[in-house]
């Protein structure tokens, strides 16, 4: 190794439709200044290519997973989740990523963390970032995460084996409550126009509004909406006064600096037929309806996981934005599927109401996950002064 390097061991792992680089918690420096400069040389950070980094240049591939030993009496390991800016020297720990929560349980089982049980191994995952307590169900082969199976997600070439992840714990995560505001619909007014959003904090906090409010059609492609500077601003003040609303600001305006990963602002249509930017067709009748989620002023090319869970918890609160997209027929099933600019996702969500209170009895998504590299990332002396 050259002396004017320090090597940190890791790995780059697929989650969902997103891959982060792994790191164990004792590999990090314990100062958070020091920790988060070492972060950022990990990843080529800042610099829009990431070209001096393991990161690649896109919000889905800049995510962190810090793993370690559990610090609550309930869990098999403990996961810190890091959105690592692109152009800005910073790092986002104050959300979670759900696509990314999918690689924990493999990463686990497959670096002797957890005792693999075929066919199937539970991992109970802390969430440092809500304290909240996500279960994963891993298929496991001869001693290791399987690789292998027929599960299929939009968004990733290919099949592999089925990981499921109960979320129904993961509720109140930043807020503490599933409806911040305690109401199902909230009026946001700007420039004498009122828009209707329902924020909800579950798996991670989102905002939801109706598409054409926004005088979008709700089936754009990630490019066309980000070519719309005029919606984008206008997404990001919306987002900005909802988060003044909820307290997580004190002034909308200092949204985007204060907090710019979390909450998402989500924007939901009825089920319409549209062509994905991958070029895949989606149907009406093979959705519930069509969404497109916001983070950090970028449109997500596919959905976040973490996203998923709370548009399946929103969509189970009578009279929210989610709930008046569905079709009577859904709103009686637990299983919904989301268009999404990639194709769809399924979401397996029930609550219970009572006198107006809702609390989440079943909240799981399903992806697939695998280690990609294990190894050394070689971090610049010269970056940590």
């Amino acid at each position: 190794m050259n002396s004017q390097s320090i090597a940190v061991k890791c790995s780059i792992v697929r989650g969902g439709t997103s891959k982060a680089v792994f790191i164990m918690e004792n590999e990090l420096p314990k100062d958070p200044v020091l920790r988060e400069k070492v972060i950022l040389s990990i990843y080529g950070s800042p610099d829009v290519r990431q070209i001096d980094g393991l990161g690649g240049a896109d919000l889905l591939t800049s995510k962190l997973a810090i793993i370690g030993p559990p610090t609550v009496a309930n869990a098999d390991v403990d996961y810190t989740f890091g959105q690592v800016s692109i152009d800005e020297p910073f790092v986002e720990f104050n959300s979670n990523c759900g696509n990314i929560s999918a690689g924990v349980g493999p990463f686990a089982i497959d670096n002797g963390l957890v005792q693999a049980v075929e066919p199937i191994t539970t991992v109970r995952i802390h969430i440092t970032n809500l304290d909240k307590i996500m279960i994963a169900q891993v298929p496991v082969v001869e001693g290791k995460s399987a690789v292998e199976g027929d599960f299929a997600i939009d968004g990733v070439p290919g099949t592999g084996a089925k990981i499921s992840l109960d979320w129904a714990d993961v509720v109140g995560g930043t807020t503490g409550k599933l409806l911040p505001t305690g109401n199902a619909k909230d009026v946001i007014k700007y420039n004498g126009n009122e828009y209707h959003v329902s924020i909800v904090d579950a798996g991670t906090i989102s905002v939801f509004i109706r598409a054409e409010e926004l005088g979008m059609a709700g089936t754009e492609s990630p490019q066309e909406i980000e070519a719309n500077k005029d919606l984008l601003e206008l997404m990001e003040i919306i987002r900005g006064k909802a988060c003044e609303l909820i307290r997580l600001v004190d002034y909308w305006e200092d949204s985007m600096k204060e907090t710019p990963y979390l909450p998402f602002l989500v924007t939901v249509a009825k089920p319409t037929d549209y062509v994905c930017f991958t070029g895949k067709k989606v149907l009406a009748k093979n959705v519930d309806l069509v969404a497109r989620l916001s983070s950090m002023g970028i449109i997500n090319k596919t959905f976040a996981g973490s996203g998923t869970v709370c548009t399946g918890a929103a969509a189970r609160i009578v009279n929210s934005v989610v709930d008046d997209a569905l079709s009577d027929e859904a709103k009686k099933r637990d299983l919904l599927y989301i268009g999404h600019s990639a194709g769809r996702i399924p979401v397996e969500a029930q609550a219970q109401e009572e006198n107006g209170t809702f609390t989440m009895e079943k909240i799981n998504i399903y992806r697939t996950a695998r280690i990609l590299m294990e190894g050394y990332s070689y971090v610049r002396k010269s970056s940590l002064v």
